[in-house]
């Protein structure tokens, strides 16, 4: 498919929509993207024709089910470079995390010397569930800090990681700077200080722009949910090393994660069904491999051109703003690359105001601590407004978001 932002952009139903009056803007990528007809029409279609469950079914709706179902595990598994049982469905990022930490990490974190090293760009997904842990399990928590532009401070690594660090768990690109860190760099070092410390990688706002190879970033775990990069809410996807998944307690039990179960004993499924009890999201599975493909079809090598030059106008003009302050660097260097991201605070008003008014003007943006609070509190900050762009929005609904802030500040000063 060439890219044809206005082809594009028909494929989306809700772009059409009105907010307020005025012709929607969505600005709020980060937090959910929209979702192409490709996707919709699939999933409609799941559940006026073969609506059935899974595995256990031996009549044809049920084989059709269980085929579609299936084949988007083996789509991923051929996207990232893996085998189809490292691939584990979970309702999103946040769980797939809670999975890793309470089924590896209570096997591995034995004692108060022990240590688990995240960073303060975390969203909350990374760092609550290690909170809820260290009730059970005496360990401590140490963090990787970041700069005054939001890059993290991968030369301090040697001073966070020793021979008792567990776990390394870290995000690939911050949901509230943009920012992509160097994940491949960061697991080389880390694997230099501490051969044996396991790496979990939350890739939630990396995968909706980049494909990556599993084996080549070298991640015992990466994580990510597809209703960010077109598909539906309620899924999310685990990818593992087969032998640490291997080894792992199931998180949840029920149906279809067993292979027999006596009265006072259970045998667990093989991968990765010891990980899926019960019935799973059938339909939004199925609807996810539908905006797989739709994305590998517009190809990712395009929406990255697309989304870096829409990145730096969002950046150019927002800088001649000087009533605007911006949170996280605005410029390429040889340790980051900028996602179409952007936290900034509007100077003498509230972030939930600008929020507010933009809304009016039919533009969608987060405003908020964005589960990030860690970063708030280093910047001394309540909240920001975050602007997030995606492959369908266009340089003019920039220029329009642009003066809706000269308006705002007009109000204000």
């Amino acid at each position: 498919m060439a890219f044809d932002i206005e082809t594009i952009r028909k494929q989306f139903p809700i772009l059409n929509t009105s907010v307020n009056g005025r012709q929607l803007i969505y600005f709020d990528n980060a937090a959910t993207t929209q979702k192409p007809k490709v996707m919709i029409d699939t999933l409609v279609d799941f559940y006026s024709n073969y609506n059935a469950n899974i595995h256990r079914g031996i009549h044809s709706l049920a084989n059709k089910a269980t085929e579609a179902y299936e084949k988007t595990r083996q789509l991923i598994a051929q996207i990232y470079k893996v085998k189809p049982q490292q691939i584990i469905f979970t309702k999103n990022d946040t769980e797939s995390i809670n999975l890793i930490i309470q089924s590896l990490g209570k096997q591995i974190l034995k004692n108060k010397k022990s240590n688990i090293v995240i960073t303060e760009v975390e969203h909350h997904s990374n760092i609550v569930p290690w909170h809820l842990l260290r009730h059970e399990i005496d360990f401590e928590i140490r963090y990787l800090e970041f700069d005054e532009n939001g890059i993290l401070e991968t030369d301090s690594l040697s001073r966070v990681i020793d021979r008792d660090t567990q776990f390394l768990s870290f995000t690939w690109a911050s949901n509230t700077f943009g920012l992509i860190y160097d994940a491949k760099k960061i697991i080389r070092i880390a694997r230099q200080l501490n051969p044996n410390i396991i790496v979990l990688v939350d890739a939630a706002q990396y995968v909706p722009h980049s494909i990556f190879d599993f084996q080549e970033i070298d991640a015992d775990f990466i994580t990510f949910s597809a209703h960010k990069m077109c598909g539906p809410t309620g899924v999310g996807i685990l990818i593992g090393k087969k032998n640490l998944l291997e080894q792992m307690q199931p998180f949840l039990g029920g149906g279809d994660m067993i292979k027999e179960v006596s009265k006072y004993r259970t045998t667990f499924n093989d991968l990765p069904y010891k990980f899926e009890a019960g019935t799973p999201n059938i339909a939004d599975v199925i609807a996810f491999g539908a905006s797989l493909r739709y994305l590998l079809e517009i190809g990712f090598e395009n929406i990255q051109a697309y989304e870096q030059e829409l990145a730096q106008y969002l950046i150019d003009k927002i800088q001649e703003l000087d009533f605007v302050d911006i949170y996280g660097t605005t410029h390429d260097t040889s340790r980051v690359i900028k996602l179409p991201i952007l936290s900034f605070n509007v100077r003498g008003v509230h972030a939930h105001d600008v929020g507010h008014l933009l809304d009016e003007d039919g533009i969608a943006v987060r405003a908020g601590h964005h589960c990030t609070q860690l970063i708030m509190q280093k910047l001394r900050i309540p909240a920001t407004v975050r602007a997030s762009l995606y492959f369908y929005n266009t340089k003019s609904e920039i220029d329009a978001f642009i003066h809706s802030l000269k308006k705002i500040y007009d109000i204000f000063k």
